[in-house]
């Protein structure tokens, strides 16, 4: 019964841790942003339906793909982030506290027709593959394939657990493995450009990705919370990625910090590269963990659980938990709109899809609920 107690004392440590059919996708649905507009071009879901379904790799983890769906297609999807624990955790994480989020999407619907871009997804650490879904479902709507698979050596489950499985290098191969099992599902095979593929990762996956685009299949990475490729690596050409980038952080992150994380990486990079910091988020603020636990997250779905007192004689890890969803922080309502409207505009800028690229520049720093500093190169 003590070890018992013990490792689920330590797995309640780790959770505070976190983190119209044709024949071509770009001309199939009417996609591009009016212009007049740009500054909020993205804000909204876009013109497609989305569909969304889970596949397993050989070896076990699970993998979501978010996609352009049928014209009709429609319902909604809900995940419970308590599903995401080992069962001793899941069995005491009872209390009423929010701990679902849902999008708009049709589970298992048709593919659209036509062949669509990738982007590879990966989570942060104790985070897990659904942990974004506010923007991996936006680039659905907006003509993008999106896969993302559980890491086992970072994701809930594992940490909860106390029992990883693989480094940083294996969360690399986790994303080319899933990209191989999507492409060949019957489903997906002639409805994905894989000659158009891009990476997006918060926090942990901030460095997954840059460590993935290193290989030549990727276009790009877009990189939230996060920074170089490891706090061991040095801004040397050897390990910076040589393809373009975009660095979106939250300058109230205390996990991450700015000034000493992401803008080093930023600097680091190659041209051409975009930095955008914005005001009143935090390190959680690019996640859907802050809509748990009434505004939160996890933490407010572990203490209304009655497992406060224990939080509290780790406040380090309870406010680690919390970053970005409680104190001086905007709300989600007001963060992710722009979040959306600026990955989703760099990425379809980056694999070709917008005719006209949305301006991302300094130019439209001020024209958003919060103050945005936006430095380019």
């Amino acid at each position: 019964m003590q070890m018992r107690t013990r490792l689920i004392f330590v797995s309640l440590i780790a959770i505070v841790a976190v983190g119209c059919s044709s024949s071509d996708s770009s001309t199939s649905i009417e996609t591009t942003a009016p212009i007049e507009n740009q500054a909020e071009a993205y804000f909204e879901r876009g013109p497609s339906p989305v569909g969304v379904t889970t596949l397993t790799l050989a070896r076990g983890p699970k993998v979501e793909v978010w996609y352009p769906a049928v014209e009709g297609t429609a319902g909604s999807d809900t995940y419970d982030v308590r599903d995401y624990t080992p069962d001793a955790i899941k069995k005491i994480l009872t209390g009423d506290a929010p701990a679902t989020f849902t999008i708009d999407a049709g589970r298992d619907a048709a593919v659209a027709g036509g062949k669509h871009p990738v982007v590879l997804f990966s989570h942060g650490y104790s985070g897990i593959r659904v942990q974004s879904s506010f923007i991996t479902s936006h680039l659905a709507s907006w003509g993008m394939v999106v896969i993302s698979p559980d890491h086992w050596s970072r994701d809930l489950n594992h940490v909860f657990g106390n029992n990883p499985v693989g480094d940083r290098e294996s969360a690399v191969t986790d994303l080319f493995d899933s990209l191989d099992l999507v492409a060949a599902d019957a489903r997906f095979a002639d409805a994905m450009d894989i000659d158009r593929l891009i990476a997006v990762g918060h926090s942990a996956g901030g460095g997954t990705v840059a460590r993935a685009a290193r290989d030549e299949r990727i276009d790009g990475f877009v990189s939230m919370a996060s920074g170089l490729l490891d706090s061991n690596d040095s801004a040397t050409s050897d390990v910076v990625p040589q393809k373009p980038s975009f660095y979106i952080a939250g300058r109230a992150d205390q996990v991450t910090p700015v000034e000493t994380v992401t803008r080093p990486a930023f600097n680091a990079a190659v041209s051409p590269s975009l930095l955008w910091v914005m005001d009143k988020v935090g390190h959680n603020g690019f996640d859907d963990f802050c809509t748990f636990g009434n505004g939160k997250g996890i933490i407010g779905v572990a203490e209304a659980s009655g497992l406060g007192a224990i939080l509290s004689a780790q406040p380090q890890f309870k406010s680690l938990g919390e970053d970005g969803c409680v104190g001086d922080v905007a709300p989600s309502t007001v963060a992710f709109p722009i979040i959306r409207h600026a990955i989703t505009a760099w990425s379809r800028h980056t694999l070709g899809l917008d005719d006209t690229s949305i301006d991302l520049s300094d130019a439209v720093a001020t024209k958003y609920a919060l103050p945005i500093e936006i430095v380019s190169k």
